[in-house]
């Protein structure tokens, strides 16, 4: 598995296998902030306008590759806007293929995003997950810290209001770090 940031042009690019991926993962009981079914071309709509933000710097994207260069993985860093909270970002859209689950690659993706984060300046990042998912095993183990559950938070895939948990994890701070 390759973990390769994605640009706005490389992003451009690869939006049909990543609708594939986002509707994988919806279809298959995720709850990243669609309902099941959902569509290809909902999901390329979704996609294609990620890119605007990417080329601003306000959102960085990266995908996992397996052997043949198919992204069967990915995840996003949201950067905020205000001059108070540059030193945080949100970690968005952790997003596994079912076919790849159980390989490490929601590891992977999860460490790229946090070792940028940290080159970037970043101090603080934050999460929240569906209550009971199996993304929050990989959290915890991953050393993030449960700061609490917020109920009937989102629908899930299939329309039934579910609670999320709120996660963060601080990152060493390094001098040689350059503030975003």
């Amino acid at each position: 598995m390759t973990v390769l940031r994605l640009g706005a042009e490389q992003l451009t690019l690869r939006t049909g296998e990543l609708a594939e991926l986002l509707a994988d993962t919806v279809n298959a009981g995720a709850s990243v902030g669609f309902l099941a079914p959902l569509g290809r071309d909902r999901a390329l709509a979704w996609w294609r306008g990620r890119a605007d933000a990417v080329a601003a710097g306000q959102l960085a994207v990266w995908a996992a590759l397996d052997g043949a260069g198919r992204a069967v993985g990915t995840v996003g860093l949201a950067f905020p806007d205000k001059p108070n909270s540059r030193h945080r970002a949100e970690l968005v859209k952790l997003m596994v293929h079912r076919d790849a689950r159980g390989q490490g690659v929601g590891r992977g993706l999860l460490a790229a995003a946090e070792a940028a984060a940290a080159d970037a300046g970043i101090t603080l990042l934050h999460l929240d997950t569906e209550t009971d998912s199996p993304a929050e095993h990989l959290y915890r183990s991953a050393g993030w810290t449960r700061a609490g559950i917020i109920p009937d938070y989102a629908l899930d895939p299939y329309g039934v209001l579910r609670p999320t948990t709120l996660y963060y994890k601080r990152l060493d701070e390094r001098a040689d770090a350059p503030a975003r």
